[in-house]
Protein backbone atom coordinates (compact mmCIF):
# COMPACT_ATOMS: atom_id res chain seq x y z
CA UNK A 1 0.00 0.00 0.00
CA UNK A 2 1.44 3.36 -1.08
CA UNK A 3 1.70 6.42 1.13
CA UNK A 4 -1.13 8.15 -0.80
CA UNK A 5 -3.41 5.17 -0.23
CA UNK A 6 -2.63 5.28 3.48
CA UNK A 7 -3.42 9.01 3.55
CA UNK A 8 -6.67 8.44 1.63
CA UNK A 9 -7.70 5.73 4.08
CA UNK A 10 -6.91 7.98 7.02
CA UNK A 11 -8.86 10.82 5.41
CA UNK A 12 -11.89 8.56 4.92
CA UNK A 13 -11.78 7.43 8.56
CA UNK A 14 -11.43 11.04 9.74
CA UNK A 15 -14.41 12.15 7.63
CA UNK A 16 -16.58 9.41 9.11
CA UNK A 17 -15.38 10.20 12.63
CA UNK A 18 -16.13 13.93 12.28
CA UNK A 19 -19.56 13.13 10.82
CA UNK A 20 -20.35 10.87 13.77
CA UNK A 21 -19.10 13.43 16.27
CA UNK A 22 -21.22 16.15 14.62
CA UNK A 23 -24.33 14.01 15.00
CA UNK A 24 -23.55 12.98 18.58
CA UNK A 25 -22.60 16.46 19.84
CA UNK A 26 -25.06 17.74 22.45
CA UNK A 27 -24.36 21.46 22.07
CA UNK A 28 -25.48 23.38 19.00
CA UNK A 29 -22.23 25.30 18.60
CA UNK A 30 -20.19 22.10 18.79
CA UNK A 31 -22.35 20.56 16.09
CA UNK A 32 -21.85 23.58 13.84
CA UNK A 33 -18.08 23.47 14.32
CA UNK A 34 -18.12 19.78 13.47
CA UNK A 35 -20.19 20.46 10.37
CA UNK A 36 -17.76 23.13 9.17
CA UNK A 37 -14.81 20.80 9.77
CA UNK A 38 -16.67 18.04 7.94
CA UNK A 39 -17.14 20.31 4.91
CA UNK A 40 -13.47 21.27 4.84
CA UNK A 41 -12.46 17.60 4.95
CA UNK A 42 -14.84 16.88 2.09
CA UNK A 43 -13.09 19.60 0.11
CA UNK A 44 -9.84 17.69 0.54
CA UNK A 45 -11.64 14.50 -0.57
CA UNK A 46 -12.79 16.22 -3.76
CA UNK A 47 -9.23 17.39 -4.40
CA UNK A 48 -8.06 13.78 -4.09
CA UNK A 49 -10.79 12.82 -6.58
CA UNK A 50 -9.37 15.40 -9.03
CA UNK A 51 -12.45 17.63 -8.86
CA UNK A 52 -11.06 21.05 -7.82
CA UNK A 53 -14.17 22.94 -8.95
CA UNK A 54 -16.36 20.86 -6.64
CA UNK A 55 -13.79 21.26 -3.85
CA UNK A 56 -13.90 25.05 -4.15
CA UNK A 57 -17.69 25.04 -4.07
CA UNK A 58 -17.77 22.72 -1.05
CA UNK A 59 -15.30 24.91 0.87
CA UNK A 60 -17.12 28.14 0.02
CA UNK A 61 -20.73 26.95 0.38
CA UNK A 62 -20.64 23.78 2.46
CA UNK A 63 -18.35 25.21 5.12
CA UNK A 64 -18.20 28.96 4.65
CA UNK A 65 -21.66 30.30 3.86
CA UNK A 66 -23.62 27.43 5.44
CA UNK A 67 -21.42 27.53 8.53
CA UNK A 68 -22.09 31.24 9.01
CA UNK A 69 -25.81 30.63 8.45
CA UNK A 70 -25.88 27.93 11.14
CA UNK A 71 -23.88 30.03 13.61
CA UNK A 72 -26.15 33.06 13.22
CA UNK A 73 -29.26 30.88 13.39
CA UNK A 74 -28.02 29.26 16.59
CA UNK A 75 -27.29 32.65 18.13
CA UNK A 76 -30.78 33.89 17.31
CA UNK A 77 -32.37 30.73 18.68
CA UNK A 78 -30.44 31.13 21.93
CA UNK A 79 -31.51 34.75 22.12
CA UNK A 80 -35.14 33.75 21.67
CA UNK A 81 -34.86 30.82 24.06
CA UNK A 82 -35.63 28.35 21.30
CA UNK A 83 -32.68 26.04 21.92
CA UNK A 84 -33.26 25.65 25.61
CA UNK A 85 -37.05 25.27 25.47
CA UNK A 86 -37.26 22.94 22.47
CA UNK A 87 -38.10 19.36 23.43
CA UNK A 88 -35.41 16.84 22.43
CA UNK A 89 -36.44 14.25 19.82
CA UNK A 90 -37.80 10.98 21.13
CA UNK A 91 -35.90 7.72 20.81
CA UNK A 92 -38.25 6.50 18.08
CA UNK A 93 -37.60 9.67 16.06
CA UNK A 94 -33.86 9.24 16.41
CA UNK A 95 -34.05 5.60 15.33
CA UNK A 96 -36.21 6.51 12.35
CA UNK A 97 -33.82 9.27 11.29
CA UNK A 98 -30.84 6.93 11.67
CA UNK A 99 -32.55 4.18 9.66
CA UNK A 100 -33.39 6.65 6.91
CA UNK A 101 -29.79 7.89 6.80
CA UNK A 102 -28.48 4.31 6.56
CA UNK A 103 -30.97 3.54 3.79
CA UNK A 104 -29.93 6.58 1.75
CA UNK A 105 -26.23 5.82 2.27
CA UNK A 106 -26.76 2.20 1.18
CA UNK A 107 -28.65 3.30 -1.93
CA UNK A 108 -25.88 5.73 -2.91
CA UNK A 109 -23.22 3.08 -2.29
CA UNK A 110 -25.15 0.60 -4.43
CA UNK A 111 -25.38 3.10 -7.29
CA UNK A 112 -21.62 3.68 -7.19
CA UNK A 113 -20.64 0.01 -6.82
CA UNK A 114 -23.01 -1.22 -9.53
CA UNK A 115 -21.78 1.15 -12.20
CA UNK A 116 -20.50 -0.66 -15.29
CA UNK A 117 -16.82 -0.71 -16.17
CA UNK A 118 -15.92 1.70 -17.63
CA UNK A 119 -18.51 4.03 -16.12
CA UNK A 120 -20.70 5.93 -18.61
CA UNK A 121 -19.51 9.44 -19.32
CA UNK A 122 -20.14 12.34 -21.67
CA UNK A 123 -16.67 13.79 -21.10
CA UNK A 124 -15.40 13.02 -24.65
CA UNK A 125 -18.42 14.74 -26.21
CA UNK A 126 -18.01 17.73 -23.88
CA UNK A 127 -14.36 18.12 -24.81
CA UNK A 128 -15.12 17.89 -28.53
CA UNK A 129 -17.24 21.03 -28.36
CA UNK A 130 -14.90 22.86 -25.98
CA UNK A 131 -12.93 24.58 -28.74
CA UNK A 132 -16.09 26.19 -30.16
CA UNK A 133 -16.72 27.97 -26.85
CA UNK A 134 -13.18 29.29 -26.52
CA UNK A 135 -13.06 28.00 -22.95
CA UNK A 136 -10.39 25.82 -21.39
CA UNK A 137 -12.39 24.71 -18.34
CA UNK A 138 -14.91 22.00 -19.30
CA UNK A 139 -16.92 22.59 -16.09
CA UNK A 140 -17.58 26.22 -17.06
CA UNK A 141 -18.48 25.11 -20.58
CA UNK A 142 -21.00 22.60 -19.25
CA UNK A 143 -22.59 25.14 -16.89
CA UNK A 144 -22.73 28.17 -19.19
CA UNK A 145 -22.78 26.70 -22.71
CA UNK A 146 -24.14 23.14 -22.66
CA UNK A 147 -26.77 23.43 -19.91
CA UNK A 148 -27.08 27.20 -19.71
CA UNK A 149 -30.87 27.18 -19.20
CA UNK A 150 -30.52 24.98 -16.09
CA UNK A 151 -27.76 27.22 -14.73
CA UNK A 152 -29.90 30.32 -15.22
CA UNK A 153 -32.83 28.69 -13.41
CA UNK A 154 -30.56 27.83 -10.48
CA UNK A 155 -29.82 31.54 -10.05
CA UNK A 156 -33.53 32.33 -10.34
CA UNK A 157 -34.16 29.86 -7.50
CA UNK A 158 -31.67 31.76 -5.32
CA UNK A 159 -33.53 35.02 -5.97
CA UNK A 160 -36.86 33.36 -5.19
CA UNK A 161 -35.34 32.03 -1.95
CA UNK A 162 -34.44 35.58 -0.91
CA UNK A 163 -37.97 36.74 -1.74
CA UNK A 164 -39.32 33.87 0.38
CA UNK A 165 -37.13 34.89 3.33
CA UNK A 166 -38.16 38.53 3.01
CA UNK A 167 -41.83 37.52 2.96
CA UNK A 168 -41.47 36.41 6.60
CA UNK A 169 -40.94 40.02 7.71
CA UNK A 170 -43.66 41.81 9.72
CA UNK A 171 -45.62 44.37 7.71
CA UNK A 172 -44.17 47.29 9.68
CA UNK A 173 -40.63 46.17 8.81
CA UNK A 174 -41.15 45.65 5.09
CA UNK A 175 -38.49 47.46 3.01
CA UNK A 176 -36.44 47.83 6.20
CA UNK A 177 -33.17 46.17 7.14
CA UNK A 178 -32.48 42.75 8.69
CA UNK A 179 -31.19 42.54 12.23
CA UNK A 180 -27.42 42.93 12.76
CA UNK A 181 -25.46 39.72 12.45
CA UNK A 182 -22.85 40.34 15.15
CA UNK A 183 -22.43 41.79 18.61
CA UNK A 184 -22.68 45.50 19.20
CA UNK A 185 -19.04 45.54 20.36
CA UNK A 186 -17.05 42.94 18.43
CA UNK A 187 -13.76 41.73 19.81
CA UNK A 188 -10.52 43.21 18.55
CA UNK A 189 -9.35 39.85 17.19
CA UNK A 190 -12.37 39.73 14.88
CA UNK A 191 -11.70 43.22 13.60
CA UNK A 192 -8.07 42.31 12.95
CA UNK A 193 -9.20 39.18 11.08
CA UNK A 194 -11.44 41.33 8.89
CA UNK A 195 -8.65 43.72 8.04
CA UNK A 196 -6.30 40.87 7.15
CA UNK A 197 -8.70 38.42 5.50
CA UNK A 198 -11.27 40.48 3.61
CA UNK A 199 -8.89 42.21 1.14
CA UNK A 200 -7.22 38.88 0.42
CA UNK A 201 -10.60 37.17 0.02
CA UNK A 202 -11.74 39.80 -2.47
CA UNK A 203 -8.60 39.25 -4.53
CA UNK A 204 -9.13 35.48 -4.45
CA UNK A 205 -12.75 35.89 -5.52
CA UNK A 206 -11.87 38.14 -8.46
CA UNK A 207 -9.05 35.77 -9.43
CA UNK A 208 -11.37 32.73 -9.41
CA UNK A 209 -13.82 34.56 -11.63
CA UNK A 210 -11.16 35.61 -14.12
CA UNK A 211 -9.39 32.26 -14.42
CA UNK A 212 -12.63 30.24 -14.25
CA UNK A 213 -12.92 30.21 -18.03
CA UNK A 214 -9.76 28.15 -18.38
CA UNK A 215 -8.88 26.83 -14.91
CA UNK A 216 -10.79 25.59 -11.83
CA UNK A 217 -13.03 28.37 -10.60
CA UNK A 218 -15.95 30.28 -12.04
CA UNK A 219 -18.88 32.50 -11.17
CA UNK A 220 -20.35 30.44 -8.34
CA UNK A 221 -17.08 29.88 -6.52
CA UNK A 222 -16.05 33.52 -6.92
CA UNK A 223 -19.46 34.82 -5.86
CA UNK A 224 -19.53 32.54 -2.82
CA UNK A 225 -16.14 33.76 -1.62
CA UNK A 226 -17.11 37.41 -2.11
CA UNK A 227 -20.36 36.69 -0.26
CA UNK A 228 -18.38 35.18 2.63
CA UNK A 229 -16.24 38.31 2.82
CA UNK A 230 -19.31 40.53 3.02
CA UNK A 231 -20.79 38.33 5.74
CA UNK A 232 -17.55 38.53 7.76
CA UNK A 233 -17.69 42.33 7.57
CA UNK A 234 -21.33 42.33 8.71
CA UNK A 235 -20.60 39.93 11.59
CA UNK A 236 -17.86 42.26 12.85
CA UNK A 237 -20.35 45.17 12.59
CA UNK A 238 -18.10 47.17 10.28
CA UNK A 239 -21.24 47.49 8.15
CA UNK A 240 -24.90 46.69 8.69
CA UNK A 241 -27.21 44.61 6.48
CA UNK A 242 -28.75 46.93 3.86
CA UNK A 243 -32.41 47.82 3.61
CA UNK A 244 -34.22 45.30 1.44
CA UNK A 245 -36.03 48.16 -0.26
CA UNK A 246 -32.79 49.67 -1.57
CA UNK A 247 -32.89 49.91 -5.35
CA UNK A 248 -29.21 48.99 -5.79
CA UNK A 249 -29.74 45.81 -3.77
CA UNK A 250 -32.70 44.65 -5.82
CA UNK A 251 -30.92 45.41 -9.08
CA UNK A 252 -27.88 43.44 -7.91
CA UNK A 253 -30.07 40.47 -6.96
CA UNK A 254 -31.66 40.17 -10.39
CA UNK A 255 -28.69 41.34 -12.48
CA UNK A 256 -27.23 37.87 -13.07
CA UNK A 257 -30.42 36.05 -14.12
CA UNK A 258 -31.64 39.07 -16.09
CA UNK A 259 -28.43 39.44 -18.11
CA UNK A 260 -28.29 35.65 -18.58
CA UNK A 261 -31.85 35.58 -19.95
CA UNK A 262 -31.33 38.65 -22.14
CA UNK A 263 -28.20 37.10 -23.65
CA UNK A 264 -30.05 33.83 -24.26
CA UNK A 265 -32.86 35.65 -26.05
CA UNK A 266 -30.34 37.63 -28.10
CA UNK A 267 -28.80 34.34 -29.21
CA UNK A 268 -31.79 33.80 -31.47
CA UNK A 269 -30.76 36.80 -33.55
CA UNK A 270 -26.98 36.52 -33.20
CA UNK A 271 -26.46 32.78 -33.59
CA UNK A 272 -29.79 31.36 -34.67
CA UNK A 273 -30.77 29.66 -31.41
CA UNK A 274 -31.89 30.28 -27.84
CA UNK A 275 -28.78 30.53 -25.61
CA UNK A 276 -26.54 30.12 -28.66
CA UNK A 277 -23.32 32.11 -28.92
CA UNK A 278 -21.94 33.54 -32.18
CA UNK A 279 -18.75 31.90 -33.41
CA UNK A 280 -15.63 33.67 -32.21
CA UNK A 281 -17.45 35.66 -29.52
CA UNK A 282 -18.55 32.87 -27.18
CA UNK A 283 -15.83 33.38 -24.56
CA UNK A 284 -16.22 37.17 -24.07
CA UNK A 285 -20.02 36.80 -23.93
CA UNK A 286 -19.72 34.02 -21.33
CA UNK A 287 -17.36 36.16 -19.24
CA UNK A 288 -19.83 39.04 -19.53
CA UNK A 289 -22.63 36.80 -18.22
CA UNK A 290 -20.47 35.42 -15.41
CA UNK A 291 -19.50 38.91 -14.22
CA UNK A 292 -23.15 39.68 -13.45
CA UNK A 293 -23.69 36.20 -11.99
CA UNK A 294 -20.81 36.84 -9.56
CA UNK A 295 -22.50 40.07 -8.48
CA UNK A 296 -25.88 38.41 -7.91
CA UNK A 297 -24.43 35.44 -6.02
CA UNK A 298 -22.25 37.71 -3.85
CA UNK A 299 -25.38 39.64 -2.83
CA UNK A 300 -27.92 36.80 -2.66
CA UNK A 301 -26.10 34.52 -0.21
CA UNK A 302 -25.47 37.20 2.47
CA UNK A 303 -29.10 38.33 2.28
CA UNK A 304 -30.23 34.74 2.83
CA UNK A 305 -28.04 34.60 5.93
CA UNK A 306 -29.17 38.03 7.17
CA UNK A 307 -32.79 36.87 7.18
CA UNK A 308 -36.01 38.88 6.88
CA UNK A 309 -36.21 42.57 7.73
CA UNK A 310 -36.48 43.23 11.47
CA UNK A 311 -36.16 47.02 11.51
CA UNK A 312 -38.58 49.52 10.03
CA UNK A 313 -37.41 51.64 7.08
CA UNK A 314 -37.32 54.73 9.32
CA UNK A 315 -35.00 53.22 11.96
Amino acid sequence: MSILQVLDLGLAILVLAIAGWTIAARELFASVVGYVAYGLLLSIVWIRLHAPDVALTEAAIGSGVTGVLLVTTGARLRGAGGVETAAPPRLSQRLMAGALAVLVAAALAAVVLLLPEPAPTLAPEAREGLAATGLGNPVTAVLIAYRSFDTMLEKVVLVLAVVGVWSLAPDRCWAGAPAPLGRARPEGALLFLDQALVPLGILVGVHLFWVGADEPGGAFQAGAILAAMWMIVMISRLTEPPRVGARWLRLALIAGPAVFLATGLAGGGMAGGFFAYPAGFAKPIILFIEAFLVLSIAVTLPMLVAGPPRRSPQS
